[in-house]
C-alpha cells in the first residue's frame, strides 16, 4: 500500500513540476519574472491574481500587496512598518505601521490628459519589485489603441538599506511616435499620529514626490519620477533621499548575497530559490537601540528577538554566508539572553522585545535553553572566533546545566510545551527539545576541546549526549499510526511533523520508518507537511527541517524530488519568492528565519558540513544519482573563505574538492555515505 502511495505521489509531483507555462520564469540575470501574457482568444491569462512580498532595511519594513486584475491594471498597496518608531504599549507587536494605497502614474499628465487603459506587461522581482504596464492617452471608449499614443510606465519599490523610508521609481516612457508633454505635480501628502499613541509622542508620515515639473518627451525617450514614503519623530526633519543612490546601495546588497555562499547544482530552480533565501533571511536586521536584531517580520515581529527564529534557525547559518550585520546580530541576540543567566537556574525569557527593553515569556519554558544552546554552540563553532566564542561559552554552559537539571525520571527534557506555544499539544516534554539539547551537548564537546576546556568537562558533555541518545528512543520511540518512528510527545498516537528532528541532529535509529511517515498522505500534502496528521495547519519550518534531515539520513534521491517540488512552488508558484511561516495562521507572511532554515537544507543536508572545531568540519555530501556534480562556493567559515566541489568519479566513488584563492588545497574520494573530515589550518 505504501508503494502504491509513493507512486501515486511521484506522479502527482511531475503533473506539477513548473515549466514553461508556469506564472514565473528565471531570467538570465537571476531574477523571476511574470509575463502578463494574453492568449489567442485576446484574454489574459493568470489574472487577476494578487500576492504579497516583504522586503526590509535598517529602519523600515514593507510588506508590498500588489496584483493584476480581470482587466489588466495593476493594484498596489504599501503596508509600513517602523520598527525603531515604536507605539503605546511598547509590546512585541508596538512598531509603528500604517498601509499607503495611493497610486502615483494616475497623478500624471499626459497631452492634457491622465494614463487610460493600463495593461500590465511585467512583474519582475530582483531583491526590488518592477512593474511594467503599458497606457494610452486615449479615453477607454476608443475600440483599439493608437500605437502612436502609447505610454509606458515601470515602477520599482525597494526599501533604503539604512534609512527609515521605501523608495520608488517610476520610469515614463514615450512609445509612440510623437512627443509628448508630461506634467508631474507637486504631491506630498502629510499624516501626524496620536501623541499618546507613540512612545516618542506623535508620529509624522510623508508619502511625496521629488522632482515635479512639466517635461517634453520625445519618442523613444523616458523621464525619472521618484517618491518615498518615510517616517519620523515630530521634532524630526524629513529626510530627502537620493533614490538612484538608494537605489544602488539595495542592488549592492543583493549583490553581496547573491555572490556569496553560492550553491551551484545542474537545477537552476534550486540555485535560485538559495539564492533568492539568502535575501530575505539577511535584510530583515533591523538597527536598534540594543544594537543589531534580527527580526522574523510579518507585521508583527521587529526589534525584537526569539529563542528558536534567532537563536535556533538563522543564527548557525550566517556564519557561512559572510555577513558581517547577520554575524552581529546573532552574536547581539545570544548576548541579549545571556543577561538572563541566573544561579537559581529559572528559565530564560522566550523572546527580548522593545529593541532590548523588555521580553515575552507568555508560553513559559518552550524549551528555549536548548535552542540557545544549540543554536549559540553551532554558531560559535562555525566563526572560528575565539574570542566571541569565550563570550558565548557561558551561556552556553548555563543553557546545558538548566536543561539537565529539567530531565525527567526517564532522561528526557521537561518544558511547558514547544516552539508552537501551545497551539498544538506538546505535553510535559518534547522530541524537539531533547533533540537540540543532544545536538547541543555534541557541540559544546567541540567548542570546548577548540577553547581548551577541560577533558573531564567536555567528556561528562559526551557521556551526557550518550545516554540522552538513549533516553530519546527509549521514550519517544513509538509505532504511530503503523509507522515506527516517535511519538511526539508521550501519549501521542497522532503522526506529528517534528518527528524529523532526531534526523537533523544525526539520530538515524528509526529513519526509515520517520521518513516513510513524513512522506505518507497522513503528513505530506501539496504546502509541505501538516504539523498534525488529520489537521490542515502547516509551518513551514517543520518541512525546512525535514527536508535537510531526509538528506542527512542519505535517502538523497527520495529528499531531492521533494525539495524540487518545494523549491519550485515557494520561487515560481503563487505565492512567491521565498519560504512562508504558517497557513492558516498569517497568511503564509514571508517570515525571515525560515528562509534561513531553507538554506540549511544545503549547507547541512545536501552537503553534510557539521563543524567541529573553529578550523575543521566534517563532511557528509548526498550527491544526487542524477547529479554528476555539485558546488558550494564562497563559504565563508572555519577562518577562511573556500569553494567545496564534489564530483562523481568513474568508480562510482565521490571526489571532494576544498578551492582556496583558486587553488585546490585538498582532495578526498569517498564512497557515498562516507563521513569525512578536513580542517583548514
Amino acid at each position: 500500500m505504501k508503494k502504491i502511495c509513493l507512486c501515486i505521489y511521484l506522479l502527482f509531483l511531475c503533473v506539477c513540476s513548473f515549466g514553461e507555462n508556469s506564472r514565473w520564469q528565471i531570467t538570465p540575470r537571476g531574477s523571476i519574472v511574470w509575463e502578463v501574457k494574453k492568449s489567442p482568444m485576446g484574454n489574459n491569462l493568470f489574472i487577476p491574481h494578487y500576492d504579497h512580498i516583504e522586503m526590509s532595511g535598517d529602519q523600515v519594513s514593507a510588506v508590498l500587496r500588489y496584483g493584476v486584475s480581470a482587466d489588466g491594471s495593476f493594484r498596489f498597496e504599501r503596508s509600513m512598518v517602523w520598527p525603531l518608531l515604536r507605539t503605546i504599549p511598547n509590546d512585541t507587536h508596538a512598531s509603528l505601521m500604517r498601509r499607503f494605497s495611493a497610486d502615483i502614474p494616475s497623478l500624471l499628465i499626459v497631452n492634457g490628459r491622465t494614463l487610460q487603459q493600463e495593461q500590465v506587461k511585467q512583474v519582475e522581482l530582483d531583491g526590488k519589485l518592477s512593474v511594467t504596464s503599458q497606457y494610452s492617452t486615449e479615453y477607454p471608449s476608443r475600440k483599439e489603441t493608437n500605437p502612436s499614443r502609447l505610454i509606458e510606465v515601470t515602477r520599482t519599490f525597494f526599501p533604503s538599506t539604512e534609512l527609515p523610508i521605501l523608495c520608488e521609481e517610476y520610469i515614463i516612457k514615450n512609445k509612440g511616435n510623437q512627443d509628448v508633454s508630461l506634467l508631474v505635480p507637486e504631491y506630498r501628502s502629510v499624516y501626524h499620529t496620536e501623541a499618546s499613541k507613540g512612545v516618542d509622542g506623535s508620529y509624522t508620515l510623508v508619502h511625496q514626490l521629488y522632482n515635479p515639473g512639466t517635461f517634453l518627451v520625445k519618442p523613444g525617450d523616458s523621464i525619472v519620477v521618484t517618491a518615498a514614503v518615510q517616517a519620523h519623530r515630530l521634532n524630526e526633519s524629513d529626510v530627502v533621499p537620493d533614490v538612484r543612490v538608494e537605489k544602488q546601495k539595495r542592488d549592492d546588497f543583493v549583490a553581496q548575497m547573491w555572490n556569496n555562499l553560492v550553491v551551484e547544482t545542474p537545477d537552476p530552480v534550486l540555485n535560485t530559490a538559495f539564492a533568492f533565501a539568502k535575501i530575505r533571511g539577511s535584510e530583515s536586521i533591523y538597527k536598534t537601540r540594543g544594537g543589531y536584531m534580527h527580526g522574523p517580520g510579518g507585521e508583527s515581529y521587529y526589534a525584537a528577538i526569539w529563542a528558536n527564529d534567532q537563536a535556533e534557525y538563522i543564527g548557525p547559518f550566517f556564519p557561512y554566508l559572510g555577513y558581517e550585520k547577520g554575524n552581529a546580530s546573532s552574536l547581539n541576540a545570544y548576548l541579549h539572553f545571556a543577561r538572563f543567566m541566573n544561579d537559581d537556574f529559572k528559565p530564560i525569557p522566550s523572546s527580548i522585545i522593545a529593541e532590548g527593553l523588555d521580553i515575552w515569556n507568555g508560553a513559559g519554558d518552550r524549551g528555549d535553553a536548548a535552542m540557545i544552546a544549540y543554536g549559540a554552540a553551532r554558531y560559535a563553532l562555525v566563526r572560528g572566533d575565539k574570542t566571541e566564542a569565550e563570550q558565548l561559552w557561558p551561556l552556553i554552559t548555563w543553557c546545558l546545566e538548566y536543561c539537565r537539571q529539567k530531565l525527567n525520571d526517564a532522561g528526557v527534557v521537561t518544558s511547558n510545551c514547544d516552539e508552537l506555544e501551545g497551539r498544538f499539544p506538546a505535553g510535559d516534554a518534547n522530541l524537539c527539545t531533547s533533540s537540540l539539547y543532544y545536538d547541543a551537548l555534541l557541540s559544546a564537546a567541540y567548542l570546548g576541546k577548540s577553547l581548551g576546556k577541560s577533558s573531564s568537562e567536555l567528556n561528562r558533555y559526551r557521556k551526557q549526549a550518550k545516554e540522552l541518545k538513549t533516553a530519546i528512543e527509549n521514550y519517544f520511540g513509538a509505532k504511530v499510526e503503523g509507522f515506527d518512528t516517535y511519538q511526539y510527545y508521550d501519549g501521542n498516537d497522532v503522526l506529528r511533523s517534528w518527528i524529523c528532528i532526531p534526523l537533523t541532529v544525526g539520530i538515524y535509529d528509526r529513519a526509515p520508518g520517520t521518513i516513510d511517515a513524513l512522506f505518507s498522505p497522513r503528513l505530506w500534502t501539496r504546502d509541505g507537511l501538516l504539523t498534525q496528521a488529520g489537521s490542515e495547519t502547516f509551518w513551514d519550518r517543520s518541512t525546512l527541517y525535514a527536508l535537510r534531515g531526509v538528506f542527512s539520513a542519505g535517502e538523497t534521491e527520495k529528499a531531492l524530488e521533494y525539495l524540487k517540488y518545494y523549491s519550485a512552488t515557494r520561487l515560481l508558484g503563487e505565492h512567491v519568492p521565498y519560504p512562508i511561516e504558517a497557513w492558516p495562521e498569517g497568511n503564509q507572511r514571508h517570515l525571515s528565519a525560515e528562509s534561513g532554515l531553507y538554506c540549511r537544507i544545503y549547507t547541512e543536508g545536501l552537503f553534510g558540513i557539521r563543524p567541529t572545531g573553529f578550523h575543521s568540519f566534517d563532511l557528509l555530501p548526498r550527491l544526487p544519482q542524477e547529479w554528476d556534480t555539485m558546488a558550494l562556493r564562497r563559504i565563508n567559515g572555519f577562518g577562511k573563505t573556500f569553494d567545496i566541489e564534489v564530483t562523481r568519479q568513474q568508480n562510482g566513488k565521490l571526489e571532494i574538492t576544498l578551492w582556496q584563492d583558486g587553488k585546490a588545497i585538498q582532495r578526498k574520494s569517498a564512497k557515498s555515505g562516507q563521513r569525512l573530515s578536513f580542517s583548514l589550518k
